[in-house]
């Protein structure tokens, strides 16, 4: 039930956030617009498709964290992660490689060396990075209270808080970050990013650190963070910086048990 309640809580923080971004959105749009009936209905229209298609973009990360949750209980999905452990590892053991403790930040770092070719993404440097750490944050909030919650133990048996997995979620923060910058430049770029979040999955498997389980919400925390991160931000924006130019950030982060703050200067404007 402790688990249960956990997920319903996360699905009723996100949706409150999308209503209230939402809400926020179509009052400050009616209230420009109240002497222009005509116009004010097809706002509103716009607002609530805008709404549907965000909701659904939500389907598939719920869906992965839904299965996580599910898999915690289910005999058959468990059985699923010892075949994939004894697949993996058992019948093949190996010597575990790091790469995946760096390829986590690997679709991020993409965003500021594309910007720093010439490529630019969607937001200017100040927005994007605040973009960025605010999805980290709610990510690592989390994930971390989820691993405290659950307390499942690892397959190597080193550790009781496997579940989700944080190098996931961080890679899948990355690639949603890549992918939300650049889509409109090309598909591409987030098909590159989600494909490195998906090796940084796999090797937590090949590792012998995560069961499948761990992994399937991990990708969809991080994936549902950094959407809302991106819906919530212009509120953020318009409250705290009313488009003032902002070349130095400090902002506080919580993740792996740790809190600290993240300082950034940008020499360089957009």
């Amino acid at each position: 039930m402790q688990k249960l309640f956990t997920i319903l809580l996360f699905t009723f923080f996100s949706t409150a956030l999308l209503n209230a971004q939402v809400t926020d959105s179509i009052h400050t749009n009616n209230s420009q617009v109240t002497a222009k009936p005509f116009e004010s209905f097809k706002t509103s229209m716009a607002e609530m498709n805008e709404k549907g298609k965000r909701i659904k973009s939500l389907l598939l990360p719920a869906g992965l964290i839904t299965y996580g949750f599910i898999a915690l209980e289910n005999d058959g999905l468990q059985n699923l992660d010892n075949s994939i452990k004894e697949e993996i590892w058992t019948e093949r053991p190996h010597k575990p490689i790091t790469v995946d403790n760096y390829l986590q930040y690997a679709p991020a770092a993409a965003v500021y060396g594309l910007n720093a070719m010439g490529i630019k993404g969607k937001n200017n440097f100040r927005d994007r990075t605040m973009i960025y750490l605010l999805s980290n944050a709610m990510m690592g909030i989390t994930v971390q209270s989820l691993k405290a919650i659950t307390r499942v133990q690892r397959p190597d048996g080193f550790g009781t808080n496997a579940f989700p997995s944080g190098h996931t979620a961080t890679a899948f923060v990355a690639a949603e970050f890549l992918h939300q910058e650049y889509k409109d430049v090309s598909p591409w770029y987030g098909i590159a990013g989600y494909a490195m979040a998906t090796t940084t999955a796999y090797l937590r498997m090949y590792n012998n650190r995560h069961w499948f389980r761990d992994l399937a919400p991990g990708a969809g925390i991080g994936i549902i963070t950094t959407k809302l991160a991106y819906w919530i931000y212009p509120s953020i924006k318009r409250t705290f910086f009313k488009d003032k130019p902002m070349n130095t950030m400090v902002m506080p982060y919580y993740q792996n048990k740790t809190i600290g703050f993240s300082l950034v200067h940008s020499f360089a404007g957009k």
